[in-house]
């Protein structure tokens, strides 16, 4: 049995780069760029107007002034601004040459047809520079970054309509158990449904990678083998849940062995999650997770996640808060590094998520993350500072 901190750097040190393709910026969204953007215009690409209004010299605002041109966005100014004069200007337009200031519409009045007065005793310049955002040549977006609306808004300013990303990894998600049945199926005595396959298929769609379903396989050697080959086949990253702790059905360490995977480790010393498995086949990243679905779920969380990531380029860091705890919390066995499910309360601690086990599946639905308990630490008081990893 090896500590957690060993498994996730044995899995990441094995962990590879997939290639890169290019695709449209509109199916661009959580997909993670495989090259710096840089920008290739200023932005804004002359200076322009912040808002309605006119203008102006800035030394002129105390006089009378008249208006010689009118200046929508998009249009190029047809006339110096000289001493007396004014252009009515659009929110984005073109500032025109010899103006220095904007006056807001709401703060002038008209006296004529053509004139203006400024009708306040001070103004901002009102104006937003040439290149105050972006300056040519600046990276916007760096290379490894999840791409997010934000992005593809820069994408878009800064013509990348077609960027580079890293290629998803295809994920085979298969369920081992004779006690399982498809989730349209009624359970018949001694059944249940099969929650971990859905649970893992939607925990990778959320990381951007390609899940396949692969199915339900019975505890029988060689239907868990013939199935188990063909989504080694087919798949980066095979994720199998159950049939991995020590029950007599418990095949999978053996199956894996046979059809030639490394195992890298079988158990570690975490709660919940202890029998968990890892191997290598080639290129290819098996895991066999426990069958109990709280387990599944979070070493999904600890372990999965991180090496799809960083086969998609990117170097996952968890965002971890820290806050103190709303309650006494004690557990009776200390070998193992726990990790527990908590909210975050209206007022601003955390509560363990009631938690009958890891078989215990809806404590998670209202979960906001998770907190550990190193090995050899039995408690936590109300008021210690945690640190929550936020899932």
């Amino acid at each position: 049995m090896i500590s957690f901190e060993n498994a996730i750097n044995i899995i990441l040190d094995k962990a590879f780069e997939l290639t890169i393709e290019q695709i449209d910026i509109k199916n661009a969204l959580n997909r993670i760029i495989a090259t710096d953007v840089v920008s290739d215009i200023d932005m804004p690409p002359f200076d322009k107007s912040a808002m309605d209004g006119y203008a102006c010299k800035y030394e002129d605002i105390s006089n009378s002034l008249e208006v010689i041109e009118v200046i929508p966005a998009g249009k190029k100014p047809e006339h110096i601004i000289n001493k007396g004069q004014c252009s009515k200007i659009m929110t984005g337009a073109m500032i025109p040459q010899g103006a220095d200031c904007v006056l807001m519409v709401e703060q002038t009045q008209l006296i004529d047809d053509n004139k203006i007065r400024f009708i306040e005793n001070k103004t901002n310049k009102n104006i937003c520079l040439k290149s105050e955002d972006i300056s040519k040549g600046d990276k916007l977006i760096l290379k490894g970054t999840i791409l997010k609306p934000q992005h593809i808004a820069i994408l878009a300013t800064t013509g990348y309509t077609k960027p580079f990303v890293y290629k998803q990894p295809r994920v085979g998600i298969l369920s081992t158990g004779d006690e399982l049945v498809e989730p349209n199926i009624i359970p018949a005595i001694s059944q249940i449904r099969n929650s971990n396959s859905y649970q893992l298929y939607a925990q990778v769609n959320a990381t951007g990678s390609i899940s396949n379903y692969m199915g339900i396989a019975k505890d029988d050697r060689t239907n868990i083998s013939n199935i188990l080959k063909n989504t080694i086949t087919n798949n980066d990253v095979i994720l199998l849940s159950g049939g991995v702790s020590m029950g007599d059905y418990d095949l999978v360490p053996e199956i894996l062995e046979q059809l030639n995977v490394k195992l890298l480790f079988q158990k570690i010393a975490i709660q919940p999650g202890k029998p968990t498995v890892f191997g290598i086949l080639e290129n290819k990243f098996i895991f066999g997770l426990p069958g109990n679905p709280v387990s599944s779920f979070i070493i999904f969380e600890l372990l999965v996640k991180p090496l799809l990531y960083k086969m998609m380029g990117n170097n996952l860091t968890t965002k971890n808060i820290k806050m103190p705890m709303g309650i006494d919390y004690f557990r009776n066995k200390s070998d193992r590094k726990a990790f527990i499910p908590v909210i975050i309360s209206t007022e601003g601690t955390i509560l363990p998520v009631e938690y009958h086990g890891s078989a215990h599946l809806n404590s998670l639905c209202n979960t906001d993350g998770l907190i550990s308990i190193p090995i050899g630490q039995n408690q936590l008081n109300k008021g210690d500072i945690v640190n929550v990893r936020l899932i």
